[in-house]
């Protein structure tokens, strides 16, 4: 008998693989703040043939079971391009777990001995798979749902975890806005006088959407490269982001600038697709779909969140540079104002990215959820 009835068995079988992703669905049952995520992209996702962060990366998956239920999951990766793997450091993700200490000590056990057998000597997380994908695990803000691409765990989860010898890592934040609200008034007024001269905004391009995702996604590995654990985004990431993206992205709250004729920083808001899918159950079929659409394209979201903003590292330090940031949320932020949305987020932001949080500050946002990335050694 397995230690504390408790099994673990790896995933090795696209049924295994589904029970994995149905684990969160039936804990969190429950949680009146919890969206189930759409199974179909959860399985392309964590699939070696359609996510490309598998070329680079060694991944595995377990689910725990007792009594012949599904009580647990967890992951564990070594990701090749992130700059923390040389320092001897292995990932661990996508956790899950009954409340139960006996689930989280066999789960983070199998990780652990999993990492410590291919040399890492130190394990941080979760990540969901990647740092550039969810990240964190839930400490504070547990009422509100989470926005699209943000996870969302248990109460309970944290003490688990710090039981077991994990300690904080890094908090990362993520802050609210309210679309009607405007920036603070000195900026806004400096903002009203128009661009700085050479500056110019403009919303992004679908007939160019391959073409500006690469550029999109140029800018962030530059922008955000001085960040902790940054790891840069691969061409194949990108062509799957673009897919990814197309679907539900619109141009309207999409926008590059430019200095100089050169495109110097971006903005994304998306819309939160979360709000869509939230009574769906993960499902698609034979109606979701159509529910999607129409929530998308007809009857309009009220939420949205900015996943993705970046200013090339060559501008950050000028006049014009500084700027950016404020013309780009207002740019976007107004035109979700016109779309009839009422809230987004700004997602996710290191505790120690200072730069990013004067800019959130200064905007009037306010940090209303935290995750948490916990760190421990693999003595």
């Amino acid at each position: 008998m397995p230690a504390g009835g408790i099994k673990i068995t790896p995933v090795e079988t696209p049924a295994q693989l589904e029970r994995f992703i149905r684990v969160p669905m039936r804990l969190n049952a429950a949680d009146a703040a919890y969206v189930p995520p759409l199974l179909m992209e959860r399985r392309e996702a964590l699939s070696p043939r359609t996510n490309p962060f598998f070329e680079h990366a060694e991944v595995q998956l377990w689910l725990a079971e007792k009594d012949g239920r599904d009580v647990g999951r967890i992951s564990a990766q070594i990701d090749q391009l992130n700059p923390q793997t040389a320092e001897g450091v292995g990932h661990f993700g996508m956790i899950a777990a009954e409340d139960d200490p006996r689930v989280f000590a066999a789960l983070t056990r199998e990780a652990e001995a999993w990492l410590r057998a291919r040399g890492r000597t130190r394990v941080i997380g979760p990540f969901n798979l990647s740092i550039n994908e969810e990240v964190g695990l839930l400490v504070d803000g547990f009422e509100a749902p989470p926005m699209v691409m943000m996870g969302h765990d248990p109460r309970y989860a944290a003490a688990q975890l710090e039981a077991r010898g994990y300690a904080k890592a890094k908090d990362v934040f993520a802050y609210q806005c309210n679309v009607a609200d405007d920036l603070p008034a000195p900026i806004l007024r400096r903002i009203r006088k128009g661009p700085p001269e050479g500056v110019t905004l403009r919303t992004l391009d679908m007939k160019r959407f391959e073409a500006e995702v690469r550029t999109l996604t140029e800018i962030l590995n530059d922008a955000w490269s001085g960040n902790w654990g940054f790891t840069p985004t691969t061409e194949a990431e990108t062509k799957q982001l673009a897919t990814a993206m197309k679907p539900v992205i619109d141009p309207r709250l999409a926008f590059f600038a430019e200095i100089d004729g050169e495109t110097a920083g971006f903005i994304v808001l998306l819309p939160n697709v979360n709000e869509a899918i939230a009574d769906l159950h993960g499902k698609l079929l034979p109606f979701g779909w159509a529910k999607l659409l129409w929530r998308l394209k007809v009857k309009g979201l009220k939420t949205g969140r900015v996943p993705l903003m970046g200013v090339r590292r060559k501008f950050a330090g000028a006049m014009r540079g500084q700027l950016l940031p404020f013309l780009l949320i207002d740019a976007a932020a107004q035109a979700a104002r016109r779309l009839g949305y009422e809230r987004y987020e700004l997602s996710w932001v290191l505790e120690d990215n200072l730069p990013m949080r004067r800019i959130c500050d200064a905007g009037g946002a306010k940090v209303y959820k935290t995750y948490r990335l916990y760190e421990k050694a693999l003595a």
